[in-house]
Order: C-alpha cells, then structure tokens, then sequence
C-alpha cells in the first residue's frame, strides 16, 4: 500500500511500486483529468505538479510519488470557479479537440507560479507539451492574457 497526496488529500492506493503515477491518479484516485498520451513522457498530456514542479506523471512511479505533493488538473477549480489560466484558455478559445489542454494549463500553471510574466521564449522553454491541434499560438496569447490580468 502507498499512501498519495493528490490535491491536498491522502489515498491509499494499492499497486506495484513501479506503476506510473498517472495510473494511480486515473484508476486507483479516480481523477481522469490527467490524460493518457504517449506513455513515455514525450507528449505532456500526463503533466501534474509534483512538489510544484510540472511532471510527466505516464513515466513517473508511484513509489516517487508517496509523500510528495502531487496536482492534478482538478485542484485548479475552486468553488466552481475556474483558475485563471482555465478562464484564460476559454477566453481565447484555446482548446479545439482539448485532450492535450490538462496537460499544458498544468505546465502554464507551474510556469506562472514562478515566473508571473513570461517572455515567449520562455514560454516555450517552459512548456514543451505536444498539441496535435497546434494551438501553440492561443496558448501563449492565452498566458499573456493572465499575466496582464
């Protein structure tokens, strides 16, 4: 058994140490924010905040991740209010077919906790996350949107 903090509250998942946290999270936690992609932490679609810093959580174990502060995409809405950045990214209609958008507003989210006014070279440095749909232009008009906010 491996006890996670994922948003702030414990569960006790029972899986081999060696399963990726992103498995935990979907089947064990019940959380499916945090979407499949490619399985090797290419892609970014996995991405959660472990101890703050964006993670691909497909190639991450669990056994990494007892103990440790992990975020998913649900702990951004708070009273059924979207973050920032989650307001930011349907303002400017970021999304098209969305499944990679988890993934990226977590990085954006990391990102924006430690540097509040990204250039876009550092944005791009940042955020390194494949979206098929290419919405690379809305997501740095979309964090630009934030960060003048």
């Amino acid at each position: 058994m491996t006890e996670l903090n994922v948003n702030g509250k414990k569960y006790k998942v029972d899986v081999d140490p060696d399963t990726p946290l992103l498995w935990a999270i979907r089947e064990q936690v019940g959380l499916t924010g945090t979407k499949y992609g490619c399985g090797v932490g290419q892609c970014g679609a996995c991405t959660v905040l472990f101890e703050g810093v964006a993670m691909r959580s497909c190639s991450l174990p669990v056994s990494a991740a007892e103990g440790k502060k992990i975020e998913t995409i649900e702990s951004l809405e708070k009273n059924g209010q979207l973050s920032k950045i989650q307001k930011a990214w349907v303002d400017n209609q970021v999304p098209q077919c969305g499944y990679c958008q988890s993934g990226i507003v977590m990085a954006t989210t990391a990102l924006l906790r430690t540097n509040p006014k990204p250039t876009n070279a550092q944005i791009d440095e940042a955020i390194t996350n494949i979206c098929r749909c290419g919405t690379f232009q809305q997501v740095r008009q979309a964090i630009h949107a934030v960060t003048k906010a």
